[in-house]
């Protein structure tokens, strides 16, 4: 079932979520919820906390949006035998970040018509859980690795907008106070403070 996505300015975008564990009441509904969500907003990522769940889960298609790109620009967003990635991440924890850095545009569901150039490393190396509770450990590069951080970073209390410089931020002050009163239009269903 499709939930309303958390518009910038409620509390929980900004909490550090709790782990889980694989007795989590509803679970599995709450991610194929999130699936659901996440493809009705046109989405690449979603962690919990942006549908009201202050826990340590996100997902990320990075897949469709390697199969969308001509080929020259997979190159530039993907490395060689990255194809992309479907994938729930449950308790993650980002263990290695690249000294590789670079910048490009992101937006957020719960901040809507605003993007920003961010920069971020490279690759990363993040232990997580999956749907099924099996641990993992690995390694992801170029734009999965960008999606991966910003939902991560939800998991955190953080925002991309933190991630901004000063005067950046103020001139996009007005934006932001108006996307946290709900005096913007979206084609998916948002709560607003």
């Amino acid at each position: 079932m499709k939930q309303p996505i958390l518009a910038y300015g409620h509390s929980i975008l900004k909490q550090k979520c709790k782990d889980i564990n694989s007795s989590f009441a509803i679970l599995s509904q709450l991610i194929t919820d999130m699936w659901e969500t996440m493809y009705n907003a046109n989405g690449c990522g979603l962690a919990a906390p942006q549908i009201g769940k202050p826990i340590r889960l996100f997902i990320v298609d990075s897949k469709t949006t390697y199969e969308n790109l001509e080929e020259p620009d997979r190159s530039i967003y993907f490395d060689e035998d990255d194809e992309g990635i479907k994938e729930t991440f449950i308790n993650a924890k980002i263990l290695e970040r690249s000294k590789d850095l670079w910048d490009d545009d992101e937006g957020c569901l719960s901040i809507p018509s605003l993007s920003q150039k961010i920069k971020r490393p490279w690759s990363i190396t993040i232990s997580y859980y999956t749907q099924d509770f099996q641990q993992q450990t690995k390694s992801f590069s170029g734009l999965t690795a960008r999606m991966i951080q910003h939902e991560y970073d939800h998991t955190e209390g953080i925002l991309f907008t933190d991630y901004l410089k000063p005067l950046t931020r103020k001139l996009i002050d007005s934006k932001l106070k108006q996307i946290a009163k709900g005096r913007i239009k979206t084609k998916y269903s948002m709560k607003f403070i």
